[in-house]
């Protein structure tokens, strides 16, 4: 295995660290496999992967490039793993080698998440220890990891459910202190998690019969409040706010013009979003500039920022990705 070294830091590693925290995976998947003693294999991996609702944007983007850089480069960071298209069309950087995951294993434990997916990593390394002394290939090693995973991500499946029905959860680890530490770690969290919007609404008090608003958005699970009330002492601006009483996602969200010319945009100047994200930025950067010069309150004005607001987001077309 190659090792990694200062050669590689194409990224800065908290940047890795906060695009991580939004859009990675520390997994385990346990099977049946006859040829193993027990009857199981065992297979820790982490993993990158874009969400099933971006998948067909993202293999477009991937196509041109713009996603695939953004991989190529976290590969290039960790050097090790291989990125994959799948068949579901969704883009996949995978490292499932124990010993290439001692790696991820130590660029986290110097640059710890701040999510609560640091209990996830925390059980995760657990069984990677007990992996590395073979204790996976003798059934009381196997239970030792099925009661890991039983408190990782969904748990069981329920094959392993009913397989081992008297399995016993480990305690999950408490995840505290999620100040944010660096900000290249918001600019990666962002580039993974962030969402500029431009909101165009009707209104009979403005000439043009329209208003226009727009709001950066973090959106997370409820579990990572406080995490998010960070963000409002690090940016020095924002509000937390619930999705629904049925939902268990909140928002952090900064709407105020100034606070978003003043705060936000100097912040990304500064610590550059990179990926598919930087393109909705730069989109969002011209709805301010045009907002400043006071043309969203024209026709023509308008018509510039509908035009920048459909190719935002989902509606981006592959020519506005290269």
């Amino acid at each position: 295995m190659k090792q990694n070294s200062t050669q590689n830091l194409t990224m800065d590693p908290w940047f890795v660290t906060g695009f991580i925290d939004g859009e990675g995976c520390f997994t385990l998947s346990i099977y049946r496999e006859n040829k193993f003693q027990v009857g199981w294999r065992v297979r820790p991996s982490f993993q990158i992967i874009l969400h099933e609702k971006d998948q067909a944007r993202a293999l477009r983007l991937f196509s041109k490039g713009t996603f695939e850089k953004i991989l190529e480069k976290i590969k290039n960071f960790f050097n090790v793993g291989k990125i994959f298209v799948k068949k579901d069309n969704s883009i996949q950087y995978l490292v499932s080698s124990v010993k290439e995951l001692q790696v991820i294993r130590k660029h986290f434990n110097n640059y710890p998440l701040h999510t609560k997916k640091r209990a996830d990593f925390e059980l995760w390394i657990k069984v990677l220890d007990l992996m590395l002394n073979n204790e996976h290939t003798q059934i009381e090693g196997l239970r030792k990891i099925l009661a890991i995973k039983t408190s990782m991500n969904l748990g069981l499946s329920e094959e392993l459910k009913v397989a081992f029905p008297d399995t016993i959860p480990v305690t999950r680890p408490k995840v505290e202190d999620q100040e944010i530490k660096d900000p290249n770690w918001f600019s990666g969290f962002t580039s993974g998690e962030g969402c500029f919007i431009v909101v165009i609404q009707k209104s009979p008090t403005i000439k043009t019969g329209f208003s226009v608003s727009l709001r950066f958005q973090l959106t997370q699970h409820n579990r990572d409040l406080e995490l998010m009330q960070s963000l409002i002492k690090f940016l020095d601006c924002g509000n937390i706010f619930e999705k629904s009483k049925q939902s268990a996602a909140i928002d952090f969200r900064i709407q105020k013009f100034k606070d978003l010319t003043e705060k936000v945009l100097p912040f990304f100047k500064e610590y550059p979003i990179k990926g598919v994200k930087h393109l909705d930025y730069l989109n969002f950067v011209k709805v301010i500039e045009l907002m400043k010069e006071k043309e969203h309150l024209t026709e023509e004005g308008l018509n510039k920022i509908c035009k920048i607001k459909a190719g935002m987001n989902r509606g981006r077309s592959e020519e506005d990705s290269l």
